[in-house]
């Protein structure tokens, strides 16, 4: 039996610069799975934690960044075949303030901020290129508008 479980959170870092949305990529660093491979935060739900909890953990861990605000973006499943599990990814937008500086943890070795469409490109994962211009277009005009009270993580 193949189980289902809510496992990791994915953060897509962003920032507002000018009139424009900018996403943080990072690269996997040697020596670790996907070496090589452009990618947003990633990472597991620990103990008791609420993805949203996990979201910002992992936010900071990996970049050193707080987010000013958080959003609920999505769910994706993924098959883990080491698990034998398909794991659901909970998917979350950080807006960051345009000026913090990143600070990498091991598991990257670089890191860019590029334009979202530019982004999408650099993504080694197809299903982040989906979640990102899914947060996109929740943030095109700066928030997320008539839904923004329900997809706004109060912190």
């Amino acid at each position: 039996m193949t189980d289902a479980r809510v496992a990791t959170v994915d953060v897509y870092p962003v920032r507002r610069v000018r009139d424009a949305w900018e996403a943080l990529v990072m690269r996997r660093a040697a020596h670790t799975r996907c070496t090589g491979a452009w990618e947003t935060v990633h990472g597991r739900i620990e103990g008791d934690e609420r993805p949203e909890q996990a979201a910002v953990r992992e936010l900071r861990e990996e970049t050193g960044l707080a987010a000013e605000r958080l959003y609920n973006v999505s769910v994706q499943p993924f098959y883990l075949h080491q698990w034998g599990a398909v794991t659901l990814a909970v998917v979350f937008g950080a807006v960051v303030p345009a000026d913090a500086p990143v600070t990498l943890g091991e598991e990257h070795d670089l890191f860019e901020w590029l334009s979202v469409p530019d982004a999408i490109t650099r993504y080694a994962w197809p299903r982040s290129k989906t979640a990102l211009a899914e947060l996109a277009y929740l943030l095109r005009d700066g928030d997320a508008g008539p839904v923004e009270d329900v997809l706004r993580i109060e912190g």
